[in-house]
């Protein structure tokens, strides 16, 4: 993971003095587990969680929201005002400071869609197949979120096709048994020349 970070610390800044890291990929597909290992290498960056930025009824209509409370403000290096929304009481709490920090991760399903794409330094997709990703997070939400996952997953088939967030990666990241393994992405811009295989085993650990 350090050499991931390494690389992303040699980017240019993508939006204000921040350097913008998208970590996008199916709803299940390991986004949030991913994007907290990579914000601990990248010494705490803090980690803007678009599951905080969506709700209910706009499950993926929340540009809006996201270009006026985090992006423009942060594009003018100032500090950011986002109100998290609470999945289970339905409604947004108070504001969360987000300051300018030389990188911010943003994970979540759409974090690669077009209308943030000029503001990232890197898109990093969670190469996982779609039916598989949606099944282990109907594994880990259970029975009572059943309703709630069937909506979803016609909202996000909808989304990408519209707004497909894969063919502009610069990285897929593929789980393994023992971490993880980087692939050159679809777009050319970004990313190592060779795969690069990052696991608990020799020659590269994370």
């Amino acid at each position: 993971m350090h050499d991931l970070a390494s690389r992303i610390r040699r980017l240019a800044p993508s939006c204000g003095p921040v350097r913008l890291v998208g970590v996008d990929g199916h709803a299940g597909s390991g986004k949030s587990t991913f994007a907290a290992r990579l914000a601990s290498a990248l010494d705490g960056a803090p980690v803007l969680r678009l599951d905080d930025i969506a709700d209910h009824t706009e499950l993926f209509d929340w540009t809006g929201r996201l270009l006026s409370q985090v992006i423009e403000p942060l594009g003018r290096g100032e500090t950011a005002h986002y109100s998290p929304y609470d999945w289970r009481s339905r409604r947004f709490g108070p504001p969360r400071p987000l300051p300018p920090a030389p990188v911010i991760v943003v994970e979540g399903v759409g974090a690669g869609r077009r209308a943030l794409r000029p503001y990232l330094a890197l898109l990093l997709w969670m190469d996982l197949p779609r039916e598989e990703s949606w099944s282990r997070g109907r594994a880990r939400d259970g029975a009572e979120q059943r309703e709630f996952w069937d909506g979803w997953v016609r909202a996000e088939r909808e989304h990408f096709a519209d707004d497909p967030s894969r063919p502009f990666a610069g990285l897929l990241v593929r789980q393994r048994p023992k971490g993880y393994e980087l692939l050159p992405g679809p777009s050319p811009t970004a990313g190592p020349p060779s795969p690069l295989t990052h696991g608990d085993d020799p020659p590269a650990s994370w």
